[in-house]
């Protein structure tokens, strides 16, 4: 099928390249313009945009998707359908109207509406999560859904379940696309999957959010917040009177710490929750690189947490 698709970040990225690989190769392809980054402030362009270029699709970075400019560039490739990934802007009319368009959205939807959904679920403690392809309307991740496919959480970061995530969304996008083309295709609106009591916003994950609390967080509660920001935002614990150590692993400690406390036992680094320990393995103090609590605490103190 003819298409055009938007996406922004690696995990877009995954699935445009299923996307390439099949019968509805996009005809082009929308990202975000290039951003700085990085102490230098050198622009760089998005993951999705260095895979368009590799994979020889045309390239088209709007910095409005919804101008007009942006509507006749798209109208003018006469695509069948639009497909959109992360791209990390709202689409609007006249694009909602113009085209069907499906969504790739890795969340078991309604649950998880929102901007960080594979965040939220892992941070939340849920058992499960998954891939929905829907089809978007003007409220937020709200459209009719053709295809839900679950997975288990088990105990992985954001990137191990990313990863597979975005595997599993560009096969499903690939057969969505199929079944629309071959007239099998049937959506169910999200009023039908639980109601709005099934309903929750996966809300952009702030500067906020990447703190942890020991001293009013469950040992639990902060393993899964490790495991739902690393590796590519982190979290960290504040110290007293110096920069906050990111901390890239960590697991249940059978020890008993004070609540809000760091302590070094037996060689480990511990931390005290509100019902129990932690236990740091792999840290990433500010300025440095990632190591071992081992190798960290024979350079540095044990950080006294604020």
């Amino acid at each position: 099928m003819r298409n055009v698709y938007l996406g922004t970040s690696e995990f877009a990225a995954t699935v445009l390249r299923r996307l390439a690989d099949s019968q509805h190769r996009p005809v082009l392809v929308v990202t975000r313009p290039p951003r700085p980054k990085g102490r230098g402030r050198t622009l760089q362009h998005p993951p999705v945009a260095e895979a368009a270029d590799t994979l020889g699709i045309e390239l088209f970075q709007p910095v409005d998707v919804n101008g007009p400019e942006s509507v006749e560039r798209i109208r003018a490739t006469n695509p069948a359908a639009l497909t959109v990934c992360a791209y990390g802007a709202i689409v609007k009319e006249p694009l909602l109207s113009a085209w069907p368009i499906f969504n790739v959205h890795p969340s078991l939807l309604p649950r998880w509406r929102g901007a960080a959904p594979v965040e939220r679920a892992i941070a939340a403690g849920d058992q499960q999560t998954g891939v929905s392809i829907m089809r978007l309307v003007e409220a937020l991740d709200a459209g009719p859904v053709c295809a839900q496919t679950a997975i288990p959480i088990d105990d992985r970061n954001y990137g191990e379940l990313a990863s597979e995530l975005a595997d599993l969304g560009g096969e499903m996008l690939v057969e969505a696309l199929d079944a629309h083309e071959s007239g099998t295709i049937a959506w169910t609106d999200q009023s039908e999957m639980g109601g709005e009591v099934a309903v929750t916003y996966a809300e952009k994950i702030e500067r906020d959010d990447r703190v942890l609390k020991p001293g009013t967080s469950t040992a639990g509660a902060l393993i899964a917040t490790v495991r739902a920001l690393n590796p590519h935002i982190g979290a960290v614990l504040q110290t007293v009177g110096g920069d906050p150590l990111r901390v890239e692993d960590a697991r249940p400690a059978d020890a008993s710490v004070p609540s809000g406390k760091a302590i070094e036992l037996d060689g480990r680094l511990l931390v005290g929750a509100s019902d129990g320990a932690i236990e740091l393995l792999r840290v990433k103090p500010a300025g440095g690189k990632t190591m071992d609590v081992e190798s960290y605490l024979r350079g540095n103190d044990v950080p006294q947490l604020a």
